[in-house]
């Protein structure tokens, strides 16, 4: 399997050369071109900005850059009716996703910069062990790069290595601290696995696969870099170069996304046992110890809250948004609620489609960041002591995702 190392320049940026997939040839690597093509003309220039200290949130046909003190608006731009956010990683910038791919957003300057790693249905982002890494569902394209290099380019498309799956399919892929590319393998109807991959010069060696994990789903690296990804009957671990599956106690028990802490051994899975259930509210959770080797499964009781709305806290806590409107505090240690409850927004009913917006949350360190739809704002609470920070402005329309400059 061959690799691709190189700057997207010129024409590149319309016709991305795809790697050859198939696994007994090995292909050479192309050179990198010597003067990148895209870039924001003003980040070099633009004063840097603390890490933590922007939010961008995606509305209705805009993208909004917001001051994570005050949640007031500091500039929004045009871009399609539907886009993702995602940290870059570097501090500074953030992935807007639309039909073209990867668009970066300077939160410093801030501009939409026309910087565009191109993708036919953009993907998951992953960030860990200095590496971000894209996949194009439609492509079956890995894209890595290496978490800094949008900084040190100065906004320019910076070096690249690709990978191409065999067949193309909505897939994730992660690289680990040894260079190690942990890739999902699937085709455009239905996916069954992983396989782990050892870069050697201008190629992937295989070092092993499994094929126990249908409707392989989501991404999380736990303490000891143990990687997880959610299956349609529990979960799969690459742990210590091996994989290793953890079977959900229901012949079909889904976990979809994986909520880790880099020091905790525990992981958090969302977990449906309903495969005819077509909403997206959840009550049940997957706790997984990548040290003992088990999967649990722990019913919440009246506690529900979708996949957008929960998150890693102080300590390694785990935090949901519930439907409450309050924010719960969960033990992954004891597998039990802590009794912290912090009222934060009025009741809510889950979604029609999970593109519609709703109230969500993400954490950042000890802050979370909460989506009010009903009244159009962000509110931000301090999850040591369920204290409000700041109730943010009113946006132009309902907020969406949401993600910090990290």
């Amino acid at each position: 399997m061959s690799i691709k190392q190189r700057l997207l320049a010129g024409s590149a940026l319309t016709a991305i050369a795809l790697l050859a997939a198939g696994c007994a040839s090995d292909g050479a690597a192309e050179p990198a071109a010597s003067e990148p093509a895209s870039s924001s003309t003003s980040a070099a220039t633009a004063a840097d900005v603390a890490p933590g200290s922007r939010v961008a949130v995606s509305l209705e046909g805009e993208v909004a850059v917001l001051d994570a003190a005050t949640l007031q608006i500091i500039e929004t731009f045009p871009t399609e009716d539907f886009t993702r956010v995602n940290a870059v990683g570097d501090g500074r910038n953030v992935f807007v996703t639309t039909s073209e791919g990867f668009q970066v957003l300077d939160t410093a300057e801030p501009a939409l910069t026309d910087t565009l790693f191109p993708a036919d249905a953009a993907g998951h982002v992953v960030r860990h062990a200095g590496k971000t890494v894209l996949f194009s569902d439609g492509w079956g394209e890995t894209t890595i790069l290496d978490t800094d290099a949008l900084i040190e380019s100065n906004g320019a498309l910076p070096e690249i290595q690709q990978y191409e799956a065999p067949d193309a399919h909505h897939g994730v892929s992660i690289v680990l601290s040894d260079g190690t590319l942990v890739t999902s393998v699937g085709t455009t109807d239905s996916r069954s696995g992983a396989i782990a991959l050892e870069p050697h010069d201008d190629h992937y060696h295989e070092l092993t696969s499994s094929n126990e994990c249908p409707a392989i789903h989501g991404e999380g690296t736990a303490a000891g870099e143990v990687a997880i990804f959610g299956c349609e009957n529990g979960a799969l671990m690459f742990k210590d170069g091996e994989f290793i599956k953890l079977s959900a106690p229901d012949e079909f028990g889904r976990m979809g996304n994986a909520y880790v802490s880099e020091e905790s051994p525990i992981a958090i899975g969302d977990y449906k046992n309903d495969p005819d259930y077509e909403g997206y509210l959840l009550n049940n959770i997957a706790v997984i110890d990548t040290e003992a080797e088990t999967y649990d499964v722990v019913n919440l009781g009246d506690v529900e809250f979708t996949w957008r709305g929960a998150g890693r806290g102080p300590d390694g806590l785990f935090y949901m948004l519930a439907t409450d409107g309050s924010i719960h505090e969960f033990d992954p240690a004891t597998s039990e609620f802590t009794g912290e409850v912090f009222p934060v927004i009025g009741e809510w009913e889950g979604p029609d489609d999970w593109q519609t917006p709703h109230p969500g949350m993400i954490t950042v360190g000890d802050i979370a960041y909460v989506v009010d739809v009903e009244n159009q704002r962000l509110v931000s609470v301090d999850l040591t002591t369920g204290e409000i920070i700041t109730e943010g402005e009113e946006l132009s329309s309902f907020p969406n995702e949401v993600a910090v400059n990290l």
